[in-house]
């Protein structure tokens, strides 16, 4: 759910920038990543993770984890040429990959 939420928070933005309003796809698909993230870290700490650890050393963790994630992503949408929708799919299913194995076990791991 987590991550439906956040890839629908991704998407829509980047899609109403990119086909609503002209913007180049990597600003689009950047901008959407962004408002995404706060989406993200709520629900990955307080429902998938159930983490107790504080928000200042998770949210730093996650922050970290989210420059790998938009790098990637950017990277993706950079390097893949076709439609919008078609090349942001394929990001959407490497950058979440990425973004689990490294929040299960570094950002929301109980030590």
């Amino acid at each position: 759910m987590s991550g439906a939420a956040s890839a629908v928070t991704h998407v829509g933005v980047g899609l109403l920038l990119a086909q609503g309003l002209a913007v180049r796809p990597i600003v689009a698909s950047s901008t959407g990543f962004v408002a995404s993230v706060l989406v993200s870290y709520g629900l990955q700490r307080a429902w998938v993770f159930r983490s107790p650890t504080g928000h200042l050393t998770a949210g730093g963790r996650f922050l970290a984890v989210t420059a790998v994630a938009f790098t990637l992503n950017a990277a993706i949408l950079g390097l893949v040429a076709g439609p919008y929708l078609i090349v942001q799919g394929i990001a959407l299913v490497a950058v979440p990959v990425v973004n689990f194995a490294l929040n299960s076990r570094w950002t929301f791991r109980v030590t």
